[in-house]
């Protein structure tokens, strides 16, 4: 199992969390994103910029993402991608997008950009916080004793 991060929106603390689990597992963990950022030395931990433009990281994660894989992502359509090409995915919160509920979030997520585009204002999520933290550590760690 590889782990690819959609760094663009991952947030920080979460990003932590995976650096120390890839180090103490030794799992390569591949963050890409389309601009820079720091990673920590690590022969486990890899960096990847993409050029900028819609969906460039999305679809690089996509081509490069094997059956099994983990994909970390806040994204919805790149979670159902990742799950048709029959690898996991987990978003910052700790929450596992599946086949049972990914449809639904598409529809879901579909519904609130119809909102937004009519000029109806929508709260985005609630900012990430040390339960949300725990939870995504927690699931992250149930997810890897399962492979």
């Amino acid at each position: 199992m590889k782990i690819w991060v959609d760094a663009d929106a991952c947030p920080t603390p979460i990003k932590e969390i995976i650096f120390r689990l890839a180090a103490r597992k030794e799992i390569i963990t591949t963050l890409i994103a389309n601009h820079a950022m720091r990673i920590p030395p690590s022969p486990y931990i890899k960096f990847t910029q993409v050029a900028s433009g819609f969906d460039v990281a999305d679809n690089e994660i996509v081509k490069r993402l094997e059956p099994g894989d983990l994909v970390i992502t806040q994204d919805i359509p790149l979670a159902a991608e990742a799950i048709e090409k029959g690898a996991v995915a987990l978003n910052p919160r700790g929450e596992l997008y599946t086949t049972e509920n990914i449809k639904q979030r598409l529809n879901m997520r579909d519904f609130m950009e119809t909102l937004r585009s009519s000029g109806i204002n929508s709260s985005g999520p609630a900012p990430l916080n040390h339960k949300d933290r725990q939870n995504f550590a927690n699931s992250l760690d149930r997810l890897l004793h399962q492979n």
